[in-house]
């Protein structure tokens, strides 16, 4: 599963946490693994360490990835699993000078399946109007994830669309989890954006064996994407 929590702050009642809607959600679906955006550990605003309660609430281990200090704590990415967690790393992602970009990260984390390293990759792009940020950032993830050995899972919000400049960068690289009629991520209440995926690198270490949207409009600004994959 990608899920951009939105902060675990329901669109529909603002300044109101609701912690126990996104584990809800997650833990509907049973996922394996989780790539978590916009997660808050002891903001101001939130008052929780998400990361570590979203991990107990769905029984999952976790890695938090921190991109800025926000509101007297820490916010950004994270990765639960209900395998064991190694190796996490954050890696900072570039943002051009005097763009007033806010910094991101990506997380990456070693899980083994049935005998196999797998990488785990969870990031959280530029949202800014202009591709700028986002083009360097995708770049530099490509980077980062071609040295990894292992097969890789990277997922999040990459606050672009399929057919753009960043999308297209990732697809020369990875293979999407769904390329042709998916369903849009964002807004939650009437979607028309697909900017949430899933992609898999190298495309014969891993079969899609099937690929959603979920339909949860209460917890989060963005719809959940869950996706089945098997490890060749």
């Amino acid at each position: 599963m990608t899920y951009n929590i939105h902060h675990a702050n329901p669109p529909s009642k603002p300044n109101f946490i609701d912690v126990d809607a996104i584990a809800a959600a997650i833990n509907k679906q049973q996922p394996d693994i989780v790539a978590l955006q916009e997660v808050d550990v002891n903001t101001r605003r939130s008052g929780l360490n998400e990361a570590v309660l979203l991990a107990e609430k769905t029984k999952m281990n976790f890695y938090f990835a921190k991109a800025i200090d926000h509101d007297g704590g820490d916010y950004g990415v994270a990765i639960l699993s209900k395998y064991a967690l190694s190796g996490g790393t954050t890696h900072k992602l570039p943002t051009l000078a005097g763009t007033n970009g806010e910094p991101r990260v990506l997380a990456t984390a070693h899980i083994i399946v049935n005998g196999k390293e797998l990488t785990i990759a969870c990031t959280h792009l530029d949202a800014q109007g202009s591709d700028t940020n986002r083009v360097l950032q995708i770049n530099t993830i490509m980077e980062i994830l071609q040295h990894e050995k292992n097969p890789v899972i990277l997922s999040g919000d990459f606050n672009a669309t399929p057919g753009g400049t960043v999308i297209n960068t990732l697809d020369k690289f990875f293979l999407r989890t769904c390329l042709q009629n998916c369903a849009f991520t964002i807004p939650q209440d009437a979607p028309t954006k697909e900017i949430d995926f899933i992609a898999t690198r190298p495309s014969p270490a891993f079969t899609v064996k099937s690929h959603k949207v979920v339909d949860e409009k209460y917890a989060s600004d963005h719809l959940p994407v869950v996706v089945r994959l098997q490890v060749n």
